[in-house]
């Protein structure tokens, strides 16, 4: 085995980490949550971009009732994996800025955990009466899902700003 690409990143990776304790050193922590809250960050920004810019817009194209019909499942699915990967990903880029100190790290997480607050203070009223059994399926329902839409392009745009920080960042 020695010699072979796997001995030497099994070497490298030793290198950086205390054998006797098993604890990752300072760097390679650091390496791993901005890797980690990179990618995150990343599935957030795209899905929420695949969001605005292919499903509403197919969703609305069918019709306000299949639209609203298939916008509430969608949101309480996506509403999970969104929030998860928001915070996961700040919680991470806070313990980079942490470890080393790159205030980078520290703007990209109160950019990114910033779509928390505003979806539960902008977003949160419009999603209620978007799930309400008593919405009115006409004029109502489509301005709320075009509201909606328009409230989500700024959770995209938060996440995307994120997103190249992080990158940025990730290049230093």
């Amino acid at each position: 085995m020695e010699g072979t690409p796997l001995h030497r990143v099994l070497c490298i990776w030793r290198s950086y980490t205390s054998v006797e304790s098993h604890k990752c050193s300072p760097r390679v922590c650091k390496m791993i949550s901005q890797i980690a809250a990179t990618l995150a960050c990343g599935l957030f920004a795209g899905a929420a971009l695949y969001i605005n810019l292919v499903e509403q817009p197919a969703r609305l194209s069918c019709g306000i009732r299949i639209a609203v019909t298939q916008w509430r499942p969608s949101y309480r699915r996506g509403a999970v994996m969104q929030a998860s990967l928001a915070i996961f990903s700040s919680l991470l880029a806070v313990s980079s800025w942490w470890i080393g100190r790159d205030a980078a790290w520290l703007y990209g997480a109160i950019f990114l955990f910033a779509v928390v607050p505003f979806t539960l203070v902008l977003i949160l009223p419009t999603n209620k009466k978007l799930e309400s059994d008593k919405l009115d399926v006409s004029s109502e329902a489509e301005e709320l899902l075009r509201r909606w839409n328009v409230l989500h392009a700024f959770r995209t745009g938060l996440s995307l700003v994120a997103f190249l920080i992080f990158l940025f960042a990730l290049q230093r």
